[in-house]
């Protein structure tokens, strides 16, 4: 069993990311420690970025993930019983771009210091490929803020960005990847001479090529996590910033990167506006949460800063008497606009089959929103790396749709593995019917070779969501997860029928028509470290189709 999950995992990935792999393990390279680059002069205009919130809260104590801990020493840096992600943060230095860093300088001064002192060349988190990448871009938008990087500190920006040079992130790719090139374009426009051209030029090399594959014909990023969309949107932005804030920097490929930058910026600018909840914030589909990757508003003000606008020409819109249809084609979301109601479905792959390593076994999931009041929620995630948690969160039954015979619908694993997964089928979208189906075949590596097809039919004051199984299964359960500020009230003769109770008092009724009901208790995760008590709706086949109707005045 482990080495058929082996094969289907490793099946799919590039050549570049198995050599990638055995190079990254294997070599380990030399670094000039001698003379550095000199600076260049910045004559253009540094535009404000986004602004992080504030993590340092005293020299040595951090905030990250929802959890406040002490930097005593230099092993807390790597310390083995801190999470990984929680260590990438402290690394990464984002509090020298939050909304206040202004009055914390002297304590970043300081830390820049002690990281230098407590991280030697090549060792621990700090100096692995992707927090180097994030950690350079702070330090050097810190720099352009106004601030002054000590000789020690400038000549240490050097030699990070020497080692990052030769450590690119080829066996995980992705947005890893470019986050690499972002910040080897960052350091061969900070720095002058032929050193920094070098870093400038492989940085727009792997930027370039890299935005021409992650961004999708309909600005998505390809690997369908709204979160990393926004991270990756932000890195475009920045790279923007730059140019701008040095234009006597000339290259050939100048002109086209600041053209592609600025088209793809415009582009996800108009995706991320789709995949936004009336209450502002993203779509949990996938690994997405709260507060990790800027808010969309902020991103809005921080692109019209660099006057770059959204167009929305790659979406396809369908309209019907009662609904507005916006049909992310390539990326694979249906957002659906029914009066004051918003639905968002996931009819998409799972994500590019070479890195689903941010993909969760959820198609034909959805959220639901009633007003500016979330109502039926994906269950987001809380934390990364190994253990049951995190593949429970990406499992099926923490997502609206069906799961069959206790399997996810793709086989997720480990912390980022995908062995066999969904595909979708059969997209329709009848608008004149108020109608979107769609079919997928995750289940078919079961014995009975299950299809699963999903219909989601809106009508004025209601939806319809119907589940059809083909071909032989044992049992089948859907789900509909709840917010946790939405009050669930069954039937007194039981959870066939009920009501769901929004906080400003407005009433939804649900009505079982094929299928048995049940509530469950689980938890909903806005943020890494947050999980939040909320309630499931289960939904148990007794036949081949299920159905629930919502219906609200």
């Amino acid at each position: 069993m482990h080495l058929a999950r082996y094969f289907h995992t490793i099946r799919y990935l590039k050549p570049v990311q198995v050599f990638g792999r055995v190079w990254f393990v294997c070599h380990r390279p030399s670094v000039r420690m001698g003379s550095i680059p000199a600076l260049r002069k910045m004559t253009g205009a540094w535009v404000s970025p986004v602004a992080r919130k504030t993590a340092m809260l005293s020299p040595s104590r951090f905030s990250f993930l929802n959890e406040e801990l002490e930097l005593s020493s230099a092993a807390d840096w790597n310390n083995p019983g801190w999470e990984k992600l929680w260590l990438y943060h402290l690394h990464y230095f984002d509090d020298l771009t939050a909304a206040d860093a202004v009055a914390r300088t002297d304590w970043h001064r300081d830390l820049i210091t002690r990281w230098i002192d407590d991280n030697p060349m090549g060792q621990g988190n700090g100096w692995e490929p992707y927090p180097t990448s994030r950690r350079m871009v702070n330090w050097i938008k810190w720099v352009l803020a106004g601030n002054l990087l000590p000789p020690d500190a400038v000549a240490n920006l050097a030699i990070q960005a020497r080692f990052l040079y030769k450590r690119l992130e080829w066996h995980i790719l992705g947005n890893h990847l470019l986050a690499n090139g972002k910040a080897l374009i960052f350091a061969g426009l900070f720095f002058d001479g032929n050193e920094a051209d070098a870093w400038r030029r492989k940085g727009i090399a792997i930027f370039m090529h890299q935005l021409k594959e992650q961004i999708l014909e309909d600005g998505g990023h390809f690997e369908r996590s709204p979160m990393y969309h926004a991270q990756v949107l932000e890195d475009i932005l920045d790279i923007l910033n730059m140019l701008h804030a040095f234009p006597q920097c000339v290259f050939p490929d100048r002109n086209a990167l600041l053209q592609q930058c600025e088209i793809a910026g415009a582009d996800m600018l108009a995706w991320l506006r789709v995949m936004r909840h009336p209450d502002g914030e993203i779509v949990l589909f996938n690994d997405a949460a709260f507060g990790d990757a800027a808010e969309p508003e902020a991103l809005e003000e921080y692109a019209a800063r660099l006057n770059v606008m959204a167009r929305n020409r790659r979406s396809s819109i369908v309209y019907h008497d009662l609904s507005k249809f916006t049909c992310l084609n390539d990326t694979g979301y249906v957002r659906v606009d029914n009066g004051d109601m918003v639905a968002f479905l996931n009819v998409a792959p799972i994500g590019p089959d070479y890195i689903p390593g941010h993909a969760h076994a959820d198609t034909l999931s959805f959220e639901f929103s009633m007003g500016r009041q979330r109502v039926i929620v994906d269950s987001g995630v809380s934390r990364y790396g190994e253990g049951s948690e995190r593949r429970r969160q990406r499992g099926t039954a923490a997502h609206n749709t069906v799961e069959i015979d206790g399997q996810d619908s793709s086989e997720v694993w480990a912390g980022f593995r995908v062995a066999r997964r969904a595909y979708p089928l059969d997209l329709r979208i009848d608008a004149e019917e108020g109608v979107v189906s769609c079919a997928h075949d995750g289940y078919r590596r079961l014995p009975g070779r299950p299809i699963h097809r999903r219909e989601w039919r809106f009508q004025k004051g209601g939806l319809q969501v119907r589940d059809e199984i083909k071909g032989h299964f044992r049992k089948a359960v859907g789900r509909f997860h709840f917010h946790p500020d939405i009050k669930i009230m069954p039937a007194a003769d039981g959870c066939d029928k009920g009501t769901i109770i929004l906080p400003e008092g407005r009433e939804i009724s649900w009505h079982i028509e094929q299928g048995k009901g049940s509530l469950s208790e689980t938890t909903w995760h806005p943020e890494f470290g947050l999980s939040i008590p909320n309630k499931s709706l289960e939904i148990h086949f007794m036949g081949r189709e299920a159905m629930v109707d919502l219906s609200w005045k």
